[in-house]
């Protein structure tokens, strides 16, 4: 009797599979730094507000600034968006749209607090959306023989 045992011929398996995480983490980050980038560039800094469906003003620069990407390993994929903002509701409601309490000021002096609805201006949807084309060649050659 012949006993073969092809696929243990042709394959290092945990080195092939090792070559398969580092390319599929190494595409994943890239795609995320390339979201977030697209994502930052259309916030513009300035004082007035944005018209609605466009992205947001950024009046002090936050927003923009904490647009973060990382690589999740449980779910092996990447998360793209805005963080650290605590108890705060801006970077959704600016996205998707809705209500939330703004203070008012008269006269360099703080009046109050009032709910105001927002309109959306998504800048992470688009963000993707743009950059969807471009994904595919991150991926292009991420597989590579490591020596």
């Amino acid at each position: 009797m012949i006993d073969l045992r092809v696929k243990g011929m042709f394959f290092d398996r945990p080195r092939v599979q090792r070559a398969v995480d580092r390319g599929k983490r190494k595409a994943l980050s890239k795609g995320g730094a390339f979201i977030r980038q697209r994502a930052r560039r259309s916030i513009r800094k300035r004082k007035r507000s944005s018209r609605p469906g466009q992205p947001p003003s950024s009046h002090t620069g936050l927003l923009r600034r904490f647009i973060l990407f990382g690589y999740d390993r449980q779910r092996d994929s990447v998360v793209v968006g805005p963080v650290g903002f605590r108890r705060s509701t801006a970077p959704s409601v600016l996205e998707f749209g809705g209500r939330t309490a703004v203070e008012w000021r008269r006269r360099g002096r703080r009046r109050g607090k009032r709910v105001v609805r927002i309109a959306p201006r998504p800048y992470m949807r688009p963000a993707l959306e743009k950059e969807k084309s471009n994904l595919p060649a991150v991926w292009r050659h991420s597989v590579r023989a490591s020596g």
